[in-house]
This record gives structure tokens, C-alpha cells and sequence, in this order.
């Protein structure tokens, strides 16, 4: 951060060696802000180049005057709040959470207390001043019914290095999913791009025009009609897993946005293990990325949860933990992009 702090006003003339960068990129590494944040301030008028309101994406050609004002930061933030955290992994600028089903990432829509943020404040209150001020130390999320490894920034050089590894797809992010159906082929990639559906907008859906979305899959066991699916992402769109998944007609068990009541089809126990599942049948199984201070290969691992293992006893008679083989956890691809260099 400049030492004037958040909320001063100050401006500087871009050098020529910042030439082709972008300008939010640029201001972000001139004020030591988070990238996101530093996109609000220009959408809002809080960065000004050459007195004139610009995008975040304008290319800078050297010689331009930046004006930089924030908006002063607020005072409130969620309040920290004691509560159980699973911790997969800690360091001074790094924390992996292993995530429960149910648990909401950060306070929002009316829930001011019990998420994880809230926690996490609590155990690390040094998280306060990093990232924004609503959703401190968060660089992705996990839907809430989705359990498994979730990376929180401790400090500010993490958050903005990891964000920066999010957006550029620096990460490889294996999933486990239970889905009803079997596909075919049994291994692929899932390239179809999603926007929010038309008609219903708390879903999403496979849009022409959409967001370009890519979904690696592996099947890795089935059982009367039901499959345990390794994932891999190169994209993070919001629900993509569940609408790219949807859209090849294999449904996530428990899913009470994109499902569907195949469980009929089944007997007991299969039927009511499947019926009454409460959450869409989905984990973050294995996080690999650089640690964004040390620079060293990070490889974090959730074991599957309780749930999963007793849904996929319950419809396979198999142990979960029998098909879990090192190489699957990112579906069908089997290459690493995520330590490439920018």
C-alpha cells in the first residue's frame, strides 16, 4: 500500500516501460491494492487518466497522469465469530480450509453472521486488512451445499498473487461428483459456454454467446445407473460444474437447482440414500497451485467426506475410497497448466 493509505488521493505519470500493460493491473501494483478492488474504483470514477473517466481494461501507452482517490473504507466488516474450521493447511500468507456442506463463504443477502468469514476472522483477525473489506482474505468460492478445499489469503502479497493465479488459470482444481446416468464416452471435456438462463436467473445455463466454460471429466466407477466422476476446471463459472454436467444428462445426486428425481427408478436402500441426499453430490477433492510468497508447488488434498462415502456405499456396495486412483483427480486432463508462467 502507499503510504498515504487507502484513502488518500494521489496521482503519478506513467512511465514508458508501462507501455501495452493494462490499467488496472498497473494501478493495482502501484497502490499495492487487490486487483478487484482496484476494477470497482475505476468503474467508479475513483481513477481518473487524463481527467477522463476510462475502462478497466484500457492499455496504457507511457506518459499518461493517473489520478487515483478512493472511497474512504468503511468501518464495519463482518464481525468476527467463533466456530469450527477445518484446517487442511497454514502458513504465514496461506489458509486451506476444508469447507462442510452448508457453511456460506462470506456474509451477504441478509446472513450477517455464522459464515465462514466470520470464523476465520476470529482465528486470524490479521485477515481483516487483506482483500476487501466484505469478503476479507477470500480469492474463490465454493457453492454452499459444496464441500472441500477452499484457499484463503493471510496476507496481502498472497491475496493478490493468488487472485491473479484464479483469474489467469494458474490453478488445477480436481473435483469428486456422484451423478446420476453413466457417460459416454466415459472419459472427455466439456467445452460449451454459459451465461445466466433466460428465464429462470437463479440458474445458469449452456448459452450461445455465453462465457466460454471447459470441464474435464473422468468416469471412475458406476453402479446401477449411478457414477462417481472425477472433474477437472480450466474455467470458474459460477455453477459450471452442475450446468455442464446437466447438459451431457448426467445430473449431480442431491442437487436441488439442476437435479432431477431419477431416484425413483431405484430400490431401497439405493432409493431413499439417493432421495434424501441434501446437497448437490459434489467435492473439492485436490487444489494445485503455486504458493503465491514462496513460489514452490502447493498441492493440498480434502479427504472425501462422510456423506459422499456413505451415498456412493449406500447405491454401489463399494468402498469410495477403492476407485480413488493418484493421476484421476482432474478428470480427463492429464496435464498441468497451472504452474505455467505469465
Amino acid at each position: 500500500m502507499s503510504p498515504e493509505g487507502p484513502e488518500a488521493g494521489v496521482s503519478w505519470t506513467v512511465d514508458s516501460d508501462q507501455a501495452g500493460r493494462r490499467l488496472d493491473i498497473h494501478v493495482a501494483e502501484h497502490r499495492g491494492e487487490p486487483r478487484n478492488q482496484v476494477q470497482r474504483w475505476i468503474r467508479e470514477a475513483h481513477v481518473l487518466v487524463n481527467g477522463a473517466v476510462v475502462r478497466p481494461s484500457l492499455s496504457l501507452r507511457g506518459g499518461e497522469v493517473i489520478e487515483c482517490s478512493p472511497p474512504p473504507t468503511s468501518s464495519g466488516g463482518p464481525a468476527p465469530q467463533p466456530g469450527e474450521i477445518d484446517i487442511l493447511y497454514e502458513d504465514a500468507d496461506v489458509i486451506v480450509v476444508n469447507k462442510t456442506a452448508g457453511v456460506v463463504i462470506h456474509p451477504g443477502a441478509g446472513r450477517e453472521e455464522g459464515t465462514l468469514v466470520n470464523h476465520l476472522l476470529a482465528r486470524y483477525p490479521e485477515i481483516a486488512g487483506v482483500g476487501s473489506v466484505e469478503r476479507p482474505g477470500i480469492v474463490h468460492r465454493l457453492d454452499v451445499g459444496t464441500t472441500g478445499s477452499l484457499v484463503v489469503a493471510r496476507s496481502r502479497a498472497a491475496y493478490q498473487e493468488l487472485s491473479l493465479a484464479f483469474q489467469e488459470r494458474r490453478v488445477r482444481k480436481g473435483y469428486l461428483a456422484i451423478v446420476f446416468g453413466d457417460p459416454d464416452p466415459s472419459s472427455g471435456t466439456i467445452d460449451r459456454p454459459i451465461a445466466r438462463h433466460r428465464t429462470q436467473r437463479r440458474k445458469m445455463a449452456v448459452v450461445a454467446g455465453g462465457r466460454e466454460a471447459i470441464t474435464h471429466y473422468r468416469r471412475l466407477g458406476t453402479s446401477n445407473g449411478v457414477s462417481l466422476l472425477s472433474i477437472g476446471l480450466e474455467t470458474g463459472r459460477t455453477h459450471q460444474i452442475r450446468v455442464h454436467l446437466k447438459s451431457r444428462g448426467l445430473p449431480l445426486v442431491g442437487d436441488p437447482l439442476y437435479g432431477e428425481a431419477r431416484w425413483k427408478a431405484h430400490r431401497p436402500p439405493a432409493q431413499a440414500a439417493l432421495r434424501d441426499f441434501p446437497r448437490p453430490a459434489l467435492h473439492s477433492w485436490v487444489l494445485e497451485v503455486r504458493h503465491p510468497v514462496l513460489g514452490t508447488p502447493l498441492r493440498i488434498e480434502a479427504p472425501p467426506p462422510s456423506d459422499l462415502v456413505e451415498l456412493w456405499r449406500s447405491v454401489s456396495g463399494q468402498a469410495l475410497s477403492d476407485l480413488l486412483v493418484p493421476g484421476d483427480q482432474f478428470g480427463a486432463d492429464s496435464s498441468s497448466n497451472c504452474f505455467r508462467s505469465r
